[in-house]
């Protein structure tokens, strides 16, 4: 199944995607409820005559780091190898679930802002609660997967994270998720071993970014990373998980490989970004001036020496 969230005439509903039509589902029902049969009303509405909203409001975002070929990228970029920490375990960071953007939704970049980036990832959606769960567990607690952006202000979170601490405020202020979820008898098609092979690849103006990578070359698969993030900590239905970014599926990537954050530019007001995941869809987003003013807020107190 495709399960899309979408606005029409002012109201949010959820509906069965089928061709380029949406079936709604009954007002009430849930992204989960619909993943666990719900049926759908009689009649349809024009895709087109929809704008879509991300398919969830999720309790909580985690954000891996799980491809070796984009952190290889960016630590190049800081002159220094691919730690043998990352190799380890998987890693991730806690991301705000309150500023999700739909699969066209203008994206605003944060004021100040002068390194904005996109990074293309795969999200999946927790179906129910779990708490230590084995990897051969985890694939039952996955209702669906969808296309998540990161979107990334680069000087902010540059200089958040000299304190070894973030990204917080290079990353808050969008993401986008969408353009629907998939549910995950849908890309068995394209199971190979713990791995779904799905191509990946993004657009900046048209001109494509890179080779696209593969989501089979995640370091971990996503059963891995729900274990991981199992571990002594609950993970609760409608929590978001994402891949972390593929290859060749952020600007940073390209300015460590080419030494330089010219090259390509970094993205500014009026470009338009496109993602596709195979067997998942295509989000597209026009990039805009936030219209906001950077809020000052002073250094900090320094403590008084001790006499």
């Amino acid at each position: 199944m495709l399960i899309a969230a979408y606005e029409q005439d002012g109201a949010e509903r959820l509906g069965l995607v089928a061709g380029d039509a949406i079936r709604p589902f009954p007002v009430g029902v849930s992204l989960l409820d619909a993943v666990a049969g719900a049926a759908p009303e009689d009649g349809a509405v024009a895709l087109d005559d929809v704008r879509l909203l991300p398919p969830l409001h999720p309790a909580s975002v985690r954000d891996f780091v799980s491809f070796e070929q984009h952190v290889e990228g960016v630590e190049l970029r800081n002159k220094r190898p691919v730690s043998e920490r990352w190799y380890a375990s998987p890693s991730f960071l806690f991301m705000s679930p309150h500023n999700l953007v739909g699969a066209n939704d203008p994206v605003p970049i944060p004021p100040g802002c002068t390194l904005m980036d996109f990074e293309l990832e795969v999200a999946i959606v927790i179906g129910r609660d779990g708490r230590n769960l084995t990897p051969a567990d985890a694939g039952a607690h996955i209702a669906g997967y969808a296309i998540f952006n990161d979107w990334s202000a680069r000087d902010i979170q540059g200089d958040e994270m000299q304190l070894g601490l973030g990204p917080a405020k290079g990353k808050d202020f969008a993401s986008t998720l969408g353009p629907w979820l998939v549910t995950p008898d849908e890309l068995e098609q394209y199971r190979d071993g713990d791995r779904i092979d799905l191509g990946l690849q993004a657009w900046v103006n048209d001109v494509p970014v890179g080779d696209g990578d593969r989501l089979s070359s995640m370091a971990w698969s996503f059963e891995e990373l729900v274990a991981y993030a199992s571990r002594s900590a609950w993970i609760r239905a409608g929590d978001l998980i994402a891949s972390g970014t593929c290859g060749n599926g952020a600007l940073a990537e390209l300015w460590g490989r080419r030494g330089s954050t010219a090259d390509p530019p970094p993205l500014a007001p009026g470009d338009v970004v496109r993602m596709t995941v195979e067997g998942i869809g295509t989000i597209e987003n026009r990039l805009v001036g936030s219209g906001e003013e950077r809020i000052p807020v002073p250094a900090a107190r320094r403590r008084m020496p001790v006499a």
